[in-house]
């Protein structure tokens, strides 16, 4: 079945839509210097989120419910009479929008019936079917932008509407279940949303977070990610008399950035390629700062980039005599796909959950990583499922509710064919 056709036969399509549009409206936009210092959650709009979803979730008839000093959610609700042997699962979702594209005052616009036509919004941001074939394909569906003066949301505030009308569901019509566990985690898009994470919590052996694309995608391989942080040390001096004596350490900064392979950036890769990314250039004179991204789906590949960076960084401080760079390597996640590999059933049990949906599974590594590769490499697999969110991270963010009902049965599913396995996964070593 098209699954745009499930919008005029869905129960759950308008509470989701009106969930997603409340979420969206909410400001939660994440602080990556605030997470790098270790506060968390690092903005306080965070909280006001986690303690709103938490009053939520008590509101729907979930009583187990709690939010820790660092803002997770984290709820649970007990199996129904007679699957208490049955496996318990948990879903995860992350309350944060990412820095860098405004977050504050989204004001988010529903298409509905979208005719194919080309999306015109503010400050002459466009949505053109010609340009994304995942929205030339969504005619008829129902589409939700921003304005076009900030981004959506969708990424993950999809993940969590999707969760809690799955919830809803499952609750009001007494839908048979093992034991279900909800998280929903601060901070994910500064790469610290699993940091304190209250690991001791968890009584599920496996779980899965809705945080992807488009419908049908399944995500169980992703990048290993490092930070570095290069130092540079200059000498300072007037501008006037410098000659011979002063070093520029943002001069030293950007040919450094300039030294990197351009066709290893982000710009200039897809696929499985790595790539080296530079996010942030900072400094004077006497003391500059080059922050970059290094990502690889292979564990030698990553080694060759950190020796490659290091390598640049000596080059520098020969060019520049009198001049330093020191180099910090800081790991941030790790491919998943090894661990959950181990235990092939989580990934399975997924695969059918879509069939029974009627979606073809479709795996796709992803370019990034979530919160389930840092939870897979704490010793709980843990999948990525599709929410209907595209172009994350930026203004032209949009969200097919179409998708986002494909999701929320996807969960569904899940739930029941857990409800059915009288087996016990046991924690990755």
């Amino acid at each position: 079945m098209n699954f745009i056709n499930r919008l005029s036969k869905s129960n759950v399509a308008e509470p989701l839509l009106q969930r997603f549009l409340r979420y969206v409206s909410i400001w939660t936009t994440s602080d990556s210097v605030a997470a790098d210092k270790g506060i968390q959650p690092s903005t306080e709009q965070q909280r006001i989120f986690a303690e709103m979803l938490a009053k939520e979730l008590k509101s729907i008839g979930v009583f187990d419910v709690t939010v820790t000093n660092h803002a997770y959610v984290c709820a649970r609700i007990p199996a129904t009479a007679g699957l208490e042997k049955a496996p318990s699962i948990c879903f995860l979702a992350h309350m944060d929008t990412v820095e860098g594209v405004e977050g504050q005052n989204v004001m988010p616009l529903v298409h509905k019936k979208y005719d194919g036509s080309v999306i015109n919004l503010k400050g002459n941001i466009k949505l053109d079917p010609a340009e994304d074939i995942y929205l030339a394909n969504s005619v008829g569906d129902t589409i939700i932008t921003s304005d076009g003066t900030t981004l959506l949301g969708a990424d993950d505030k999809a993940g969590i509407a999707i969760i809690m009308t799955g919830i809803d569901e499952i609750i009001s019509k007494n839908i048979p279940h093992g034991q279900i566990e909800i998280v929903f985690s601060p901070d994910e898009e500064t790469g610290h949303g699993m940091d304190n994470v209250p690991l001791d919590w968890f009584q599920s052996a496996q779980c899965y977070t809705f945080d992807g694309g488009q419908a049908g995608e399944i995500e169980i391989e992703c990048f290993n990610a490092y930070k570095a942080e290069i130092q540079f040390k200059g000498i300072s001096k007037h501008t006037g008399t410098a000659r011979p004596d002063m070093v520029n350490a943002v001069s030293m900064a950007s040919s450094f950035v300039q030294m990197l392979p351009h066709t290893e950036r982000p710009e200039t890769t897809d696929g499985k390629q790595g790539f080296y990314a530079p996010m942030e250039i900072s400094g004077h004179i006497e003391n500059a700062k080059v922050v970059l991204f290094l990502r690889d789906f292979e564990t030698d590949g990553m080694q060759k980039r950190i020796n490659v960076v290091k390598q640049l960084a000596a080059t520098i401080e020969a060019q520049y005599s009198g001049g330093s760079a020191n180099v910090k390597i800081t790991q941030q996640y790790l491919n998943m796909l090894q661990k959950i590999q181990k235990q092939p059933l989580v990934a399975d049990i997924l695969k059918q959950a879509l069939k029974n949906v009627g979606l073809e599974p479709i795996f796709h590594p992803i370019r990034g990583g979530t919160d389930g590769s840092r939870l897979t490499e704490l010793g709980l697999p843990t999948p990525n499922v599709f929410t209907g969110g595209h172009n994350f991270h930026s203004k032209s963010e949009w969200a097919s509710l179409s998708q986002m009902v494909c999701a929320e049965e996807t969960m569904i599913e899940l739930v029941k064919l857990w409800a059915t396995k009288k087996i016990k996964l046991f924690l990755l070593s």
